[in-house]
């Protein structure tokens, strides 16, 4: 029996600074642009950041969003998914500005508070092209990823209230237990739609177990 595969592309993020390539999409064109080639190239879903396009620094303006999105719906057909994880020290109100403004089909959704840091690649930066990037970086070492329960019971209701799907990012096993808490509460309604994060420093590793173990 064949199996499907459903390919998600996430086309630019909030990790990713345009020093470490020169091919990193950063005006909402660029963003566009890639996200339809990736639908062309067999993506069946894309996942959507926007960024300042005089800088690239990642930003949750829903204006850039709701342009990057439209963009995006007017010249293909696929599933949308957008960030609400913004970029470590944005407020949940920041993060969560451009659901009601896209009311996109999917929205990711961080699972619980982490120490998401990437401060290393500061290390390997030598001519950064803009002020904003170093320090970005090396702020992950001193500043978590927080995402209290509060802050996820909003996130709950606000994509409800929008028709978005919750795209669950799982960094480490206890999450699962968060999300478990809010459909055993009533909020959160099935089925539920988790992805695991691996590799992140703070994290899960990604490792592949040894048969037999």
């Amino acid at each position: 029996m064949s199996k499907k595969v459903i390919i998600t592309a996430a086309v630019t993020g909030a990790v990713h600074i345009p020093s470490m390539s020169e091919y990193l999409p950063v005006t909402p064109n660029q963003i566009i642009n890639e996200a339809v080639e990736a639908n062309k190239a067999g993506a069946a879903v894309v996942h959507l950041h926007a960024r300042n396009p005089e800088n690239g620094q990642p930003t949750e303006s829903p204006e850039l969003m709701q342009k990057i999105v439209e963009g995006v719906r007017s010249r293909c057909d696929v599933v949308i998914g957008i960030t609400t994880g913004g970029a470590i020290g944005m407020t949940s109100e920041e993060r969560l500005a451009a659901v009601p403004a896209c009311k996109a089909e999917l929205g990711s959704f961080n699972a619980g508070s982490v120490n998401f840091c990437f401060s290393p690649i500061a290390d390997k930066i030598k001519s950064p092209k803009y002020e904003w990037k170093i320090p970005f970086v090396k702020n992950t070492y001193n500043v978590p990823f927080s995402n209290t329960f509060q802050s996820i019971e909003d996130y709950i209701r606000i994509m409800s209230e929008n028709g978005t799907k919750p795209e669950f990012e799982v960094y480490e096993v206890g999450m699962i237990s968060n999300i478990a808490y809010f459909v055993k509460k009533g909020l959160l309604k099935g089925p539920v739609y988790i992805q695991f994060v691996l590799g992140v420093m703070g994290g899960l590793l990604a490792t592949v177990a040894k048969k037999g173990r």
